[in-house]
């Protein structure tokens, strides 16, 4: 009917179909044979909003179904949610610096006996491991022998000299203690009153014997390391994060430490510290974490996978990080708008998780935004594609889709123009084209584009399963008096190779039967939506 037609909107030009800065006010061809499209007027200003009517944004970016299908556009829903995450690290067992001892004694002297000869041997705190003879530590216990003697021959003397004597033997023993006798042997030397030739050294503590320097008969000086002790009862894991994860570590958090020795056990430690300086050959910060070390399974320099789980404990505003465009400068997403309309926002960062990383500002929740072919949406926003790249074409049979004003134009009826000075000849008659026939529910409609969002079942002739995804009306009389969530029938054309268009929709009531129909007999020059993806 003459009222359902569309009104004929005001011609503007005639673009090259190649992208090129060539315009006619009529309709011509290219050099290589294609034909120029037409431009209407409001399609070279920013597209309006949603069903309100309002501007859109200057960020919009206008995309055909043809092309979103073929880019493989996928959205997600911007979500509330715990931004835990697990962050791991490489590390390695190193015994706790707390637990070593070294035995160095503080005198000249030479080893005289060897208790403990051997590198990695246990020993318990107590136990012998060598025994010295000293000249000197001779002489200072003779020292201290006759000044005992002398104090108990002089204790019917005057107070000045028993008090000289004493004094003597007090410095005695304070050099003898200074030299880290132990309390037993000075204990004996007072009994007994005679000096010992050699004294022997204990281990100060249960452990392993980790370095070994002593040699029976060997000269050694004062100060000089002759054994090392480590009590391996505890360890430290020594792990490197990256510098970008030493934010969300805290001491007192819980790790997981799995050792390559023992794949299938787990052992539990807290971080007790972290570094405060940075290693700048492998951009990492070293962690302690402190492990228990029952049975000394864990032995030093072995290695070890870090295991620590950092995040907040309260819901934030999330996107998943593939959304994120990083230009360097600037942080942007892209929201959905609205069918084929994406608009460009700054947003602010924070904290980042498994695959998500919190928006603190520039969207709201329940929004969707591109999370799959982002960055060539916004190359097409920028007109950094190259012309064709993102359509393509097979040959000059196809327009080349080098911009979208191009894919735009092409989906539109022609309209009613002045006859060209020259009328090129009628083509011959296009081949008669197939229809596929298909039912589904109307999810959104488009009708200043004159596209509509079907989820469609099966489509046995195609061979397509069933899915969810945007097409072109033939004419937009077709989509008049649909509503979202209206079951409908409908019939599909393919214009062109992998090219399809809604020619026939018919609504169906709940109860069954239909009610209206509309049909449009398919355009050989119009541009259509690609089901492509399928």
């Amino acid at each position: 009917m003459a009222s359902d037609a569309p009104k004929a909107r005001k011609l503007l030009y005639y673009r090259n179909p190649m992208g090129l800065a060539d315009t006619s006010p009529t309709p011509k061809k290219d050099p290589m044979g294609m034909d120029y499209i037409a431009v209407y007027d409001g399609e070279d200003k920013p597209e309006l909003g949603a069903a309100t009517g309002a501007a859109a944004s200057p960020n919009q970016v206008r995309i055909s179904t043809e092309k979103i299908q073929k880019l493989g556009v996928r959205t997600e829903a911007v979500q509330m949610r715990l931004l835990g995450r697990t962050v791991r690290a490489a590390g390695r067992v190193e015994p706790d610096e707390r637990r070593v001892y070294v035995i160095a004694p503080k005198f000249e002297a030479y080893v005289e006996r060897l208790h403990v000869n051997v590198t990695g041997q246990l020993v318990a705190k107590g136990q012998p491991l060598f025994e010295a003879y000293s000249p000197e530590l001779v002489s200072a216990q003779r020292e201290y022998a006759i000044a005992m003697q002398g104090t108990q021959a002089m204790k019917d003397s005057g107070p000045e000299a028993q008090g000289g004597m004493q004094q003597l033997a007090q410095s005695s023993l304070a050099r003898l203690r200074n030299w880290d006798l132990s309390p037993a042997q000075v204990t004996a030397l007072m009994k007994s009153g005679q000096a010992q030739r050699s004294i022997t050294f204990p281990s100060p503590v249960s452990g392993v014997v980790t370095e070994k320097k002593a040699v029976q008969g060997m000269r050694f000086m004062p100060g000089e390391m002759l054994y090392q002790v480590t009590d391996l009862s505890s360890v430290w894991v020594i792990a490197d994060l990256s510098e970008q994860d030493i934010g969300n570590v805290k001491t007192g958090a819980a790790a997981r430490v799995t050792i390559t020795s023992y794949p299938n056990e787990v052992f539990n430690g807290r971080v007790t510290y972290v570094y405060p300086t940075l290693r700048t050959d492998t951009r990492t910060i070293p962690v302690r974490v402190e492990l228990a070390n029952p049975g000394q399974r864990l032995k030093p320099a072995m290695f070890a996978q870090v295991e620590l789980a950092v995040g907040g404990k309260t819901p934030v505003l999330t996107v998943p990080d593939s959304a994120v465009i990083d230009t360097g400068k600037r942080r942007l997403v892209l929201v959905e708008a609205g069918v084929g309309r994406f608009e460009a926002r700054d947003v602010e960062l924070g904290a980042r998780g498994e695959n998500f990383v919190e928006v603190i500002k520039g969207v709201r929740e329940g929004e969707q935004v591109v999370v799959a072919a982002n960055f060539l949406i916004d190359a097409e926003s920028n007109l950094k594609a190259a012309v064709g790249g993102l359509g393509g074409h097979a040959g000059h049979g196809n327009a080349p889709k080098g911009s979208e004003a191009a894919a735009s134009a092409a989906a539109v009826p022609a309209p009613v123009v002045p006859a060209a000075p020259a009328p090129a000849p009628a083509p011959a008659p296009a081949p008669a084209k197939v229809g596929h026939q298909a039912t589904g529910t109307v999810e959104g409609i488009d009708a200043k584009a004159g596209t509509l969002r079907l989820n469609h079942g099966p489509v046995a002739s195609l061979k397509w399963p069933a899915m969810t995804m945007g097409f072109k009306a033939a004419n937009t009389a077709l989509l008049q008096g649909l509503v979202p969530g209206q079951a409908v029938s409908f019939e599909l054309v393919e214009r062109q190779p992998g090219e399809y268009v809604v020619t026939t929709i018919t609504a169906t009531p709940r109860t069954g039967g239909a009610t209206s129909a509309a049909k449009a007999a398919p355009a050989p020059s119009a541009a259509t939506g690609s089901h492509s993806g399928h």
